[in-house]
This record gives C-alpha cells, structure tokens and sequence, in this order.
C-alpha cells in the first residue's frame, strides 16, 4: 500500500510540475505588443501615352501605395517611381503597347516622380507625372473586413 501511495503522489507531482510549466509558457513574451497595423494600401492609376505620364490621386497620404500603370502608346516602355527622402527607386518592364503593370512601394512623405523611358533612342521625350506623398495615413487597426 505504501508503494501505491508513493507512485500516487509523485504521479500527482508530475502532474502538477507539467501544470505550473504550461502555464508559466503562456503569454508573457516582451516581443508581442499591440502594434497598430499599418494604413490600408491605396491603389493609384497610371497612363503612359505617347506625351506624358499621368498618376491618380496625384496627391496621398504616406504609406503603402500600389500603382497600377497602363502603357497607351505605341511602344514599350520601361516605367520607373523615383524620390522621396530616402530616393526611393521602383522600376517595372518593359510594359507592351496596351498592357498593364504595376508598382508596389511603401511611400514616406516627399515629392515623387514617375517617368517612362523607351530603348529605343529615337523615342520623343515623355512628360513625368509627380506623385505628392503627406503625411501618414491613419492606421487600419479598428478596420473590420481587411484579410
């Protein structure tokens, strides 16, 4: 009976250690904190033509930014998102005559330019488009239905 009692009691023990350890892992690491989630991406619209680049909304608050750019004119072009403070530099293409691509950045506030460049040396010069970036976007934490 004494052996029962003693498997019995250190069984109890065993079991007690593992539900004081389970415990002890849970929650409580410094790494998790209650970051606000970052501002929801905005989609812009880009057009290249034979004359000049235009982006809109040419005027965002800071933060992620996707610029979907369609190519209307008759050649290929190379679409390229420059400036900012940190001279941030994004390219995409060459983009096909009616075709469409797109450019994802995170953007802080500055002045930006989009320009279209072509290989090919005896392609006229393409108007930029400037993408003006203010201050941040307000956080999307209390959003509901975002994935």
């Amino acid at each position: 009976m004494t052996r029962t009692r003693w498997t019995r009691s250190v069984g109890l023990l065993l079991a007690g250690g593992f539900v004081v350890f389970a415990i002890g892992g849970c929650g409580g690491g410094g790494d998790f904190k209650d970051k606000p989630r970052p501002a929801i991406p905005l989609q812009l619209s880009g057009v290249v033509t034979d004359k000049a680049v235009s982006v809109e909304p040419s005027k965002v608050g800071a933060g992620p930014v996707t610029i979907v750019v369609s190519n209307q004119s008759t050649r290929s072009h190379t679409v390229t998102l420059q400036g900012g403070p940190h001279n941030t530099v994004e390219q995409v293409g060459p983009i096909n005559p009616l075709d469409t691509a797109q450019i994802q950045e995170t953007l802080d506030p500055g002045t930006y330019t989009v320009t279209a460049g072509s290989d090919s040396s005896a392609s006229p010069e393409i108007k930029p488009a400037t993408l003006h970036i203010g201050k941040a976007r307000a956080p999307s934490s209390g959003t509901l239905l975002l994935p």
